[in-house]
């Protein structure tokens, strides 16, 4: 019996880990900037700090609103007051006096309060910012990650086909040199060749393998998901030629997140300025309040008489003088100069950096273009090599240099529209522009 239940045991942790093994998750760019921008803890946290601030803007509405509340004090005379008159000392005063009843307040001109409703929206609008930063950083990091592993795996794929053709050529050579038909050097020529490019083929893998695993740490997927990246480099080629070919915007840096945030940060400062000014305004709240009173000489509470009294009043409060209120308002205004000169300063930087992703995409669609028509050339002088060397009119060094500078070629193909890609999505977040996030512009 225990027998069986060890060999059932068994066969379900074997199901269990075939089944891990099957998990394949097919990946294209848009799928795996979906599932990063669903599932990053960053994204989450920050829609939870526009939730935030929204919330405290709504606090801060509710300060419109009658304030309401009940009240209640109780005092013990312990010595009576005592006054005198006509050589009389008299004692007045009750043993215990008890007051409860409603308060309300409504402020009817309170301008730090208006200037404050106004001062929380421009935060909420700052977080939504930062929002749509964080989403566009991780389009960023995501989109290169990706590009990252479709090199990784058209250059495994290169010299994976390069070691194949090195290893038939190194067949044919030996079965040469069996019938007598070749030197020995050219065996030797053929096995170096072969054996030279398997730890590059070794290498390739791995870095198969850890661009995948970075790609997964960005997607938040688990390590035992394969991860099939669907695509290679060479389709991304004519989106390429198209992008190079559309004007760029006048301002190229005007959808710029950090800019934004510049711009909302000072637009804060501003009304921290007015908020400051209202120092010097007046203020005029609305009061109300129905209230029981009962003043007594003895403990017996049950048997107090309650007297009902009610009012209704204006409380106008007008600063004279503050000398806090003087310094308060300098620092405002020079936080505001600062923020000025931060501004213009980065503006600068990014139009910089700007200038320079275009410059890098222009360089790499022209090496496109160049290692293209060199790929070509490459495979017709390998063509032109290998029939050389069969008939006997060319030499395995020959045969080996034209092998050696097709997968070469190859390789800087794939280089460059990476480059190029690399470069479109730096470019992409210095502008502030995706067309997968559905925030506005």
């Amino acid at each position: 019996m225990r027998s069986k239940n060890c060999l059932a045991l068994a066969l379900a942790l074997l199901l269990t880990g075939a089944v891990r093994a099957q998990e394949t998750l097919n990946l294209t760019l848009d799928k795996a900037l979906e599932i990063a921008l669903a599932d990053n803890p960053t994204i989450k946290v920050a829609d939870q700090e526009i939730e935030l601030k929204k919330e405290a803007n709504r606090e801060v509405l509710w300060s419109l609103l009658p304030e309401v509340s009940l009240a209640g004090s109780f005092s013990h005379t312990i010595e009576k007051q005592t006054f005198a008159m006509m050589d009389t000392v008299m004692k007045v005063g009750t043993l215990n006096t008890v007051n409860g009843g409603l308060t309300a307040s409504l402020p009817v001109f309170a301008p730090a309060l208006y200037q404050s409703i106004k001062l929380t929206k421009v935060d909420v609008e700052l977080a939504m910012e930062k929002a749509r930063s964080s989403r566009l950083d991780m389009v960023n990091q995501v989109t290169k990650a990706f590009f990252q592993v479709l090199l990784a795996q058209d250059s495994y794929e290169v010299l994976q086909k390069s070691y194949k053709q090195s290893e038939d050529n190194f067949n044919i050579v030996n079965t040469k040199f069996q019938h007598g038909l070749v030197s020995e050097f050219d065996k030797i020529s053929a096995d170096v060749q072969m054996r030279s490019l398997k730890p590059s083929v070794v290498s390739a893998s791995n870095g198969v393998n850890l661009a995948k695993l970075q790609l997964k740490v960005l997607l938040g997927v688990d390590s035992d998901v394969e991860l099939n990246v669907v695509g290679n480099l060479k389709d991304y080629e004519m989106a390429m030629f198209s992008r190079q070919a559309q004007p760029q915007p006048k301002d190229i840096v005007e959808g710029n997140t950090t800019l934004r945030q510049l711009d909302l940060n000072y637009d804060m400062l501003q009304r921290n300025l007015k908020l400051k000014n209202t120092n010097f305004m007046p203020t005029l709240a609305l009061s109300f309040q129905y209230m029981y009173t009962s003043m007594s000489n003895h403990w017996k509470i049950f048997d107090y008489r309650w007297n009902p009294y009610s009012t209704v009043g204006l409380n106008l409060s007008i600063p004279l003088f503050k000398g806090g209120n003087f310094s308060q308002r300098k620092q405002a205004k020079l936080q505001i100069a600062q923020l000025e000169q931060t501004r213009i300063n980065t503006e600068r930087q990014l139009k910089m950096q700007a200038q320079s992703y275009l410059d890098n995409m222009a360089a790499s669609a022209e090496q496109a273009v160049s290692n293209k028509e060199a790929v070509l050339q490459a495979e017709k002088g390998r063509s032109i090599a290998e029939k050389r060397y069969d008939i006997g009119g060319g030499t395995i060094l020959e045969l080996n240099s034209a092998e050696v500078a097709l997968t070469q070629t190859k390789l800087a193909y794939s280089q460059s529209i990476y480059d190029y890609l690399v470069a479109k999505a730096n470019l992409d977040l210095v502008m502030g522009v995706d067309d997968r996030l559905k925030t506005e512009e």
